[in-house]
């Protein structure tokens, strides 16, 4: 089973349409009940133009494809996931899940990610921020997605891919979840980040647009563009993952993880043989499944995992 939404349409992508056997039905939120709101005065949209949550099922050959997705976000919102208090460190993670900028992926590279960390004695809060329109009907944002996908890996089309909103939405998350240290018992200079694929640029976006103040403290930058782009001498430490089979990204290289070398700030790379991309906690059979102990050993050996 594989629970990414940029995995599965990235398989899309490749697929012709008489393999597939696509299947979605729209589904109640998940777990929004504590969902908290980063923009109280956005207005409300209006009836039949809110988000749409979905299930999805693709059946393609022997491969049997689930998620659980979000699209037409306008109301932006964190969900804390908090560890009990016997095992809490004082670090904090924000988790952006990825989707092409057209969607979220909100289970296996949202609440699966967080509800880990959590157990693990790290407060996590899921980030579901504000997406690029797509169209309302399931036959029209499968068509939508598959165009964005069919050419993701040429740079100039990661160029276009994009949403100035959501890095607002990851800034303001952060203010947020510095701002309520105290009642949620983190430290506020352990704050950091890690994002899949969109959320990975989302998380980037957060280093290279926002003020020193705002940026996170450390990031997960998982199955993003391997581009580098310019790095502020400031910047903070990154864990880098990535599988070499990766269906987008794998024929550019490193160049992000040179350019973090380059500006002399502290990075870590993991370049795992198979998971290709959309791994989310990682891919059963591969070493992908080590992505979370991993970031929580890089975490702990830079000292954010210290209780203070």
């Amino acid at each position: 089973m594989i629970r990414s939404t940029i995995a599965l349409l990235a398989l899309l992508a490749a697929t012709s349409a008489a393999a597939q056997d696509v299947r979605m039905a729209p589904v109640a939120p998940v777990d929004q009940a504590d969902a908290i709101p980063l923009w109280p005065d956005q207005p409300v949209p209006a009836k039949g133009a809110d988000e749409q949550w979905s299930t999805m099922h693709v059946q393609i050959g022997s491969n049997s494809i689930d998620n659980i997705m979000v699209r037409n976000v306008v109301r932006s919102t964190i969900t804390p996931y908090l560890p009990d208090r016997a095992k809490a460190t004082g670090a904090a993670v924000i988790v952006a899940p990825g989707g092409a900028f057209l969607s979220l992926s909100m289970t296996g590279e949202g609440s699966d990610i967080a509800r880990w960390l959590a157990d693990h004695g790290v407060a996590a809060f899921v980030l579901k921020y504000r997406l690029n329109e797509t169209p309302r009907d399931d036959r029209g944002f499968l068509s939508m997605m598959g165009e964005r996908f069919a050419n993701a890996a040429a740079p100039e089309a990661q160029e276009k891919v994009r949403e100035p909103r959501a890095t607002q939405d990851a800034l303001k998350a952060l203010a947020i979840v510095r701002a309520s240290a105290a009642a949620y018992r983190i430290d506020p200079a352990r704050v950091g980040m890690i994002g899949f694929s969109a959320g990975a640029m989302t998380t980037l976006n957060a280093v290279l647009e926002g003020k020193p103040a705002q940026r996170p403290a450390f990031i997960g930058y998982i199955y993003g563009p391997m581009l580098a782009p310019a790095v502020p001498a400031d910047a903070p430490p990154m864990f880098n993952a990535i599988a070499m089979d990766d269906g987008l990204f794998k024929g550019q290289g490193f160049a992000i993880v040179e350019a973090w070398r380059q500006a002399k700030r502290p990075v870590e790379l993991h370049a795992y043989e198979r998971g290709d991309h959309g791994f989310g906690a990682g891919r059963p059979g591969t070493t992908t499944a080590l992505l979370l102990p991993e970031f929580l050993a890089w975490m702990d050996m830079r000292g954010l995992l210290a209780a203070r």
